[in-house]
């Protein structure tokens, strides 16, 4: 079990379910979203963006109501219609001018948010439309695109377990205690080192090439998972919540799945667009 994690605005403490019984849920949910996952990455196309196009809509909501966004609905019928274009655009092959209707979208659910909340709603937008446009930009490569999709799955899901069982097991220096009580040092090296061996033999099994630095990205990557989830643990902790919301038995919200899924998500996809363009971001990606 997690350790209680102080509310930031009533300065009071909120324990979870014992271990056995979140463990118990959070294998439960997995069995359904593992899945899902890898399912709509094997089938590609219409499914993956509808995947992904429904998760952001989904992180949305949870975003906005999290930060107590008055306006609500207009916020969120914004972010549908930019989202739903920006997948049909993605599905269409024309990704440039996806990110312009997410960009576009992001700037509509800014302006149509209430009075003090502005900010707030624009970084929820951005990240909700990171949450289709960095994975569907790396699925959109047809000759790598599955492949770069299923070594991130691979490394944030061992990032997690690691620095889940290892954190308990041996304990030691929290992490950031201010904002992620339940992390500590430990778990976060343990899950480091084991997305990078798991994500090293995913690309050799692959038969993908320059295996050092191939491990550095996948090292890179973890850190970037970790990142991830503190960033989102510092938005709970900024509105006083304990989880994005109670949508998944034992997880919480979408958004506590999936933050650093989003994060790492984006760094790959920067990182292939860099250098293979949106001809080819997943080998740019994976081929060095």
């Amino acid at each position: 079990m997690a350790p209680p994690e102080e509310h930031a605005e009533a300065g009071t403490w909120r324990r979870g379910r014992s271990g056995a019984g979140e463990l118990s849920l959070r294998v439960a949910s997995a069995l359904v979203l593992v899945p899902l996952a890898l399912g709509s990455a094997y089938l590609g196309g219409a499914a993956f963006l509808a995947v992904w196009g429904a998760a952001a809509g989904i992180v949305l909501w949870e975003w906005t109501a999290l930060v107590g966004e008055p306006r609500h609905v207009p916020v969120m019928a914004a972010g549908a219609a930019a989202f739903s274009s920006g997948a049909v655009l993605l599905g269409l092959g024309r990704p440039g001018a996806a990110l312009g209707v997410l960009a576009l979208g992001a700037i509509a659910v800014t302006g149509l948010a209430g009075s003090g909340r502005k900010a707030w709603i624009a970084a929820g937008g951005t990240y909700a439309g990171a949450m289709l446009a960095a994975p569907a930009a790396l699925r959109s490569d047809a000759e790598f695109g599955l492949l770069a999709i299923v070594l991130l799955f691979a490394v944030v899901w061992t990032t997690d377990v690691m620095a889940y069982f290892a954190g308990r097991a041996l304990g030691g220096p929290k992490l950031w205690p201010a904002i992620s009580p339940s992390k500590t040092w430990s778990g976060a090296i343990a899950g480091t080192v084991g997305a990078t061996i798991v994500g090293s033999a995913l690309s050799t099994l692959a038969g993908l090439d320059r295996m050092v630095i191939l491990a550095l990205v996948c090292a890179i990557l973890s850190v970037a998972a970790q990142a991830g989830d503190l960033l989102e643990s510092a938005l709970k902790r900024r509105f006083g919540a304990k989880n994005a919301s109670e949508l998944i038995p034992g997880h919480g919200g979408l958004m506590d799945r999936l933050d650093g899924f989003v994060a790492v998500a984006v760094v790959a996809c920067f990182l292939g667009l860099a250098r293979g363009g949106f001809a080819a971001p997943a080998r740019g990606f994976l081929i060095w």
